[in-house]
């Protein structure tokens, strides 16, 4: 007897900017009946894809922002530095990861004292990364694959190598205060000081003082990172023009750098201790910055850089999206949202994963730190998740390896946009980096006994493609940050040729991220113990999602029967590396067991 057929036809539905799969009937007993059903419903999503835009997701709703930090992703031309052609040649890698959008960190002209972020001239490429060329084609490549590109906006300093510094310092104008210039005070012995006791976020004093001038200039950053001076029209309206350039060069939008610093308080005020028992003299978190963040003209700014992407929408449809890069109490982040009047952002980054939690926080610690962004957001407006960026230390490394893919699993599966920073997907982790080889201004400024509390350069080590050498970042043996150690092990390739890997894991958290019960649907945290922590996403007529992570080191019971809408007969959908299960494995919601650090995403 012959063996019977099993065909199936999945049909690809385009909904707004959203892209769905829909499987077609498989079984060869019941097909004339199934397809039926299945034709039916192709007919009312048919429908439905027809709605008006309106009540789709607009692109940067449904994505994932790639973070690549351009010095450390690929080095095509072999000087030991990542560039902007090494960028283009690897964009085929985030295709096939799932990516929609990459997010750069600064490519701009720059003498790289805080490599990049110290910026001579906003509207051209430096040369260790590459030419307006090569940045034209990286784009143009980007857009052939999909994906939108986003760069760093640096506004609140330029470098003090800049033109525009160099004539501010003569009084040039109109550059002559577009930067914050103060005189000085003198002590009772009549010696010049400072105006104020303002520190440094690298440490040490925020002035420094120009014989040329005579004055002291405000730098919140390193020495080389002088402070714009934002009540100046003039200055306001070249960096909005700096905004036009890029848009007209392209872009998609804006990760905006450093937003808390714009604006100082004009009588400078001394600044209060912060009491902190942990910092020392002279470091930042010596005062308590209320008089250097988040001023009310700050919020004014980004609104008014909010409605420059705006107007370029007007002109074309498509969104310029602005994303904030801004640590503050939770008030003050919420208020970046702007207003339904006055929009600010479209989000301010939820920093909250890095900043309340840590390796030994429990599974409750988890349910109030989601609920602290989503019940205190804004009505309308969307959420977002980050775990890691080239300013913290990897998520590998905080939470350990073994809760890599869980900690993927939670910031990509909960409501809102994903990000992702450049190796969480294969599980990087920091790089030991000893006192010689430190380069972070943040870290050379700290000394050598506490140059590790505060040096970035652990988790900007180059991207390890490979076993080769320098793990194929670079044909160099020598690059401008060591390779860790362990990249003959931990490499993009071997997680692509195993059977279980990091990669594997997150791209099905990627494919998971196009349904709609992941883009639109409802969420319901749960602490099932001290340890375990979960959520579901239910969304009418989809199979609903659950993630569940055991943070802890020892084996759980667990039961979920407390989340509603979710049946009691799950399957896997994936499972973290260290997991036994598998992709299919049936569970019990009401009645499982979770190994140590074991993380499953479940469906029906």
């Amino acid at each position: 007897m012959g063996q019977s057929q099993c065909w199936r036809v999945d049909v690809q539905i385009r909904y707004g900017d959203g892209q769905y799969i829909i499987p077609g009937p498989a079984s060869p007993h019941k097909f004339s009946i199934m397809a039926v059903v299945w034709f039916a419903l192709l007919a009312f999503l048919s429908t439905a894809a027809a709605a008006p835009a309106a009540e789709a997701l607009d692109w940067w709703q449904t994505t994932v922002f790639y973070q690549v930090y351009p010095r450390s992703f690929m080095d095509a031309d072999g000087d030991g530095v990542g560039d902007l052609a090494g960028i283009a040649q690897k964009l085929d890698h985030l295709q096939d990861a799932g990516v929609g959008a990459v997010w750069l960190s600064p490519i701009y002209k720059s003498p790289m004292a805080d490599f990049g972020y110290d910026i001579a001239n906003f509207t051209d490429v430096d040369p260790i990364f590459g030419t307006m060329k090569d940045f034209e084609d990286l784009k143009a490549r980007a857009q052939e694959l999909g994906i939108k590109l986003v760069l760093d906006f640096v506004p609140n300093h330029a470098s003090n190598e800049s033109e525009w510094f160099a004539k501010s310092l003569q009084k040039v104008d109109p550059y002559t205060d577009y930067f914050v210039w103060v005189d000085p005070k003198t002590d009772e012995d009549g010696n010049r000081i400072p105006p104020n006791n303002w520190l440094s976020a690298f440490g040490g004093s925020a002035w420094e003082w120009r014989e040329e001038r005579q004055q002291y200039y405000l730098h919140q950053f390193a020495i080389q990172q002088a402070d714009l001076n934002y009540n100046n029209p003039n200055l306001v309206e070249e960096m909005k023009d700096v905004l036009r350039f890029w848009m007209n060069k392209g872009v998609d939008g804006f990760r905006v750098d450093a937003v808390p610093y714009l604006f100082e308080d004009p009588e400078l005020k001394d600044e209060p201790l912060s009491g902190d028992p942990n910092a020392q003299p002279g470091e930042a978190a010596y005062l308590s910055h209320i008089y250097t963040q988040n001023l009310p003209g700050t919020y004014d700014m980004v609104e008014q850089w909010r409605e420059v992407a705006d107007a370029k929408k007007a002109e074309d449809g498509q969104t310029r999206l602005l994303m904030l890069e801004t640590y503050a109490s939770l008030e003050q982040v919420m208020a970046y949202y702007g207003t339904d009047e006055r929009p600010g952002g479209h989000f301010p980054f939820n920093f909250l994963l890095i900043t309340d939690l840590n390796n030994g926080s429990t599974a409750l610690d988890f349910d109030e730190t989601v609920h602290k962004w989503m019940d205190n957001m804004p009505a309308g407006r969307w959420a977002n998740w980050v775990i890691g960026n080239h300013d913290n230390h990897r998520v590998a490394t905080r939470y350990g390896r073994e809760l890599a893919d869980g900690l993927n699993m939670i910031a990509q599966l909960l409501p809102g946009s994903g990000v992702t920073y450049n190796g969480e997907e294969i599980g990087m982790e920091d790089t030991f980096i000893s006192w010689e080889d430190t380069v972070d201004p943040a870290g050379v400024n700290a000394g050598p006994d506490r140059y590790q509390l505060f040096s970035r350069d652990p988790e900007r080590t180059p991207f390890q493609w490979d076993d080769s050498v320098s793990a194929g970042f670079s044909t160099n043996a020598t690059t401008w940050l060591p390779v860790n150690e362990n990249y003959k092990q931990l490499n993009l390739e071997a997680q692509k040729a195993a059977d279980v890997s990091h990669y594997k894991v997150y791209q099905r958290l990627l494919e998971a991220r196009t349904l709609p019960v992941i883009q639109t649907g409802g969420l319901q945290t749960y602490a099932a113990s001290e340890e375990v922590f979960a959520f579901s996403r239910t969304l009418e007529g989809s199979s609903p999602f659950v993630v569940v992570v055991n943070l802890g080191s020892n084996q759980e019971e667990v039961n979920l029967a407390t989340l509603a809408d979710v049946p009691e007969d799950l399957v896997v959908y994936v499972a973290s590396i260290g997991s036994n299960r598998q992709a299919g494995t049936a569970v019990s919601k009401s009645n499982f067991v979770l190994d140590p650090k074991e993380g499953l995403v479940l469906t029906a």
